[in-house]
């Protein structure tokens, strides 16, 4: 939070893929030259992949986040680059005002913290319900973009550098700005004492107490 207070308002772009979710290294190495040649700054919560060959409880631990980036990498991107092992504070670096995009695996949970949060966010599913979400954030909501090539075999470095330049630096990525911001006050609204989550929370539990006493 310290390195993110430093930062100017809205001009970092936030990396986390959940608390499940994990990419190879050589992905890893991708998004870092992607990042490295979109030349804004990044603080990049990265989990060390799941070694192909090793139960899934064996992981690529101890050698440190460095052995995975390419030669340099952090040098060259230090002062503008945060690389944090394993986890953030997702919900407060969301709300931090130096946070200007998120590029996400689209959990429910992490899609609703970025709304909440006003930050426009970049579609990265990996799994499970995320590819559905995925289509509500880009099409439905329109509160992101799409990271191509998701479903491929690999996520090339070009496209994480064009993606983060196109919600960060365009016309594009201004009008999810504002569209975002507007569902942050919408979701605030939804959350206040006579709001529609409140409302639909109080009708759900009541039709529990029915179906209990019946």
């Amino acid at each position: 939070m310290t390195w993110l207070d430093a930062r100017p308002a809205g001009s970092v772009v936030f990396l986390c893929f959940g608390s499940a979710s994990s990419v190879s290294a050589e992905q890893l190495r991708e998004i870092a030259v992607g990042l490295e040649r979109s030349g804004h700054a990044f603080l990049w919560a990265m989990r060390a992949p799941v070694a192909p060959d090793a139960d899934s409880t064996k992981r690529f631990e101890g050698r440190g986040e460095a052995a995975l980036l390419p030669d340099g990498f952090p040098d060259r991107t230090r002062g503008r680059g945060l690389v944090v092992p394993k986890w953030a504070a997702q919900v407060e670096v969301l709300r931090h005002p130096s946070t200007g995009a998120f590029v996400t695996h689209c959990g429910w949970n992490s899609t609703l913290e970025a709304v909440t949060a006003g930050v426009p966010m970049v579609c990265w599913p990996m799994y499970a319900e995320q590819r559905l979400n995925k289509v509500f954030v880009a099409e439905g909501m329109k509160l992101g973009l799409v990271m191509e090539g998701y479903d491929d075999a690999m996520v090339k470095a070009e496209e994480v550098e064009a993606k983060v330049r196109l919600v960060m630096e365009s016309q594009q990525g201004k009008e999810l700005r504002d569209r975002v911001a507007v569902a942050k006050d919408e979701a605030a609204a939804a959350l206040e004492t006579a709001g529609s989550s409140k409302a639909a929370l109080v009708d759900f539990i009541n039709n529990l107490e029915i179906s209990t006493h019946q």
